[in-house]
C-alpha cells in the first residue's frame, strides 16, 4: 500500500536538466567583457555607433569628434594628420555626418574681421540644446549687412590747377592728354588714372598756352621726383602745375586798333604753342633761326 512506484519521475526535467551541455544563448555571437569607466570616457548612442545609412569610417569619425574637448581642431586637415586616412575620404565622411545631423559646419566673422569655421558636433540630432559651459568664448554676434563692410574714409580731392582759356582748352587737349600719358614712360610710378589725366589736362593745356614746350612741361614735372614711393602721383603733379606755373609771355603795347587774335596752333618745328594764321606752321623763333620750306 505505501510502497513507492520506483519507476515513476520523482520531478519534471527541463530541458536543460536533460541537456547540460546546451547553453541558453546564442552561439557564436559576441561576448561583452565590460569594465565600469569612472573617468576619461564619453557616452555616444547607439543610433550613431549602429546607425544603418552611415558608412564605417563615418561612424569611426563621428565617435571621434564627441570625444574631442572643446576647442579642439576638427577641419580635415588636422583630422588628416591624425588618422592614415587621406583628405578626400575624410572629407566624404564629414559631409555624411552632417546630413544626418551629426554636424553642423558654420562660416563665422570673428571680432577682428577674419572668418573661420565653425564646427558643432551634435550627440542626438534633432534635440538641440545649449552648449554646456566649456569656458570657450562664445562667437562674436554678426554684423548686421551695413555694418559688415569698414566705413572707409572720403578720399582728399585732388589740388586745383591752373585753367586755361576756352580755344587753348579745345585746341591743346589731344595734346595735353597724350603728355600727360607719357609720363610714366619716364618714371613708372607716374601711371595715371583716366579720372586724374581728366583732372591735370586743363593745367597741362594752360603751361603749353603760355608758349611753353612740351618737353618743358615733361621736365617741370618730372624733375627732381623723391626717392620714395608716390602715394599719389596725380596730387603732386596738380601741385607742381600750379606752384610753378611761368607768368604768361609779354605782349608788345600797339598804337591803334587791337590785334587780330588768331587761333592758338602748335608749331612744327619745335612743338610750342603760337597763336598765328592758318598759313603759318612753324611759330616765329623757327621760322628765324632755321630754314623752312613753306
Amino acid at each position: 500500500m505505501g510502497t513507492e512506484n520506483p519507476s515513476a519521475p520523482s520531478r519534471a526535467q527541463s530541458a536543460a536538466d536533460r541537456n547540460p551541455t546546451r547553453s541558453r544563448h546564442r552561439p557564436g555571437g559576441i561576448v561583452h567583457e565590460n569594465t565600469r569607466h569612472t573617468t576619461r570616457f564619453t557616452v555616444i548612442g547607439n543610433h550613431l555607433t549602429q546607425h544603418p545609412e552611415l558608412s564605417l569610417l563615418a561612424i569611426g569619425l563621428g565617435c571621434h569628434i564627441q570625444s574631442l574637448p572643446a576647442g579642439a581642431p576638427a577641419d580635415i586637415k588636422s583630422l588628416a594628420a591624425r588618422f592614415k586616412e587621406g583628405t578626400t575620404r575624410i572629407a566624404a565622411a564629414l559631409r555624411e555626418l552632417e546630413a544626418h545631423g551629426y554636424l553642423r559646419r558654420e562660416r563665422v566673422r570673428t571680432a577682428t574681421g577674419r572668418i573661420i569655421t565653425r564646427t558643432t558636433s551634435c550627440n542626438q540630432p534633432g534635440h538641440r540644446r545649449e552648449p554646456a559651459n566649456t569656458d570657450c568664448p562664445a562667437p562674436p554676434p554678426r554684423p548686421a549687412a551695413s555694418d559688415r563692410a569698414p566705413q572707409r574714409r572720403p578720399r582728399k580731392a585732388l589740388p586745383a590747377v591752373p585753367q586755361p582759356t576756352q580755344a587753348a582748352a579745345t585746341a591743346l587737349h589731344q595734346q595735353a592728354t597724350d603728355l600727360l600719358t607719357t609720363l610714366r614712360r619716364l618714371d613708372s610710378r607716374l601711371l595715371l588714372s583716366a579720372t586724374d589725366t581728366a583732372h591735370l589736362v586743363p593745367g597741362v593745356i594752360a603751361w603749353l598756352e603760355r608758349e611753353v614746350t612740351p618737353t618743358a612741361v615733361r621736365h617741370a614735372l618730372t624733375a627732381d621726383l623723391p626717392d620714395d614711393p608716390l602715394r599719389r602721383p596725380a596730387a603732386l603733379l596738380a601741385h607742381r602745375l600750379t606752384a610753378h606755373l611761368p607768368p604768361p609771355p609779354p605782349y608788345r603795347a600797339l598804337v591803334g586798333p587791337p590785334p587780330v587774335r588768331h587761333p592758338l596752333r602748335t608749331c612744327e618745328g619745335c612743338e610750342r604753342a603760337f597763336r598765328a594764321p592758318e598759313t603759318e606752321t612753324h611759330c616765329r623763333d623757327c621760322r628765324t633761326t632755321a630754314p623752312f620750306t613753306r
